[in-house]
């Protein structure tokens, strides 16, 4: 038996013990019972960053805004990222301009930008949209 992950719900932002050995059979919130990893980013906002940094899955967030058109442009992709990664990586999406305060935290100068965490620290961080090979390829030398 392999060791237990710690992984917030997306919905409730209650942490969830989850075997690893059973990331892939659609975990559910002991809480809320909601999906826990979902096959789509979640959405992130000043009010739910903080518990959905917590947790053993690195999450990788996109910072885009509504105005943006490489953002409207790399949405698609990080959509099929985000099925493609279940189980080893959380998406989630971060809107600047809804959330500001928590941009200017991040340190976002441009859009879209990537940022991967892990263990709640900040490991990498990408500007500019990239078609899904060239993602899969900058996760890959993250450790992802």
């Amino acid at each position: 038996m392999s060791d237990a992950l710690l992984i917030p719900c997306p919905h409730c932002n209650g942490l969830n013990r989850i075997p690893a050995e059973r990331l892939g059979d659609a975990p559910r919130c002991g809480r809320c019972k909601s999906d826990v990893l979902p096959g789509a980013p979640i959405t992130l906002t000043q009010a739910n960053f903080a518990s959905q940094l917590k947790g053993d899955l690195p999450l990788l967030v996109d910072v885009w805004a509504s105005w943006c058109g490489p953002c409207q442009a790399f949405a698609p992709t990080f959509q099929q990222a985000a099925a493609q990664l279940q189980g080893r990586c959380r998406l989630g999406k971060l809107d600047s301009e809804a959330n500001p305060n928590l941009a200017g935290q991040l340190g976002i100068r441009s859009i879209p930008s990537l940022i991967l965490f892990k263990g709640g620290v900040e490991v990498a961080r990408q500007s500019g949209a990239m078609p899904l090979p060239q993602l899969q390829a900058w996760l890959r030398q993250q450790g992802i």
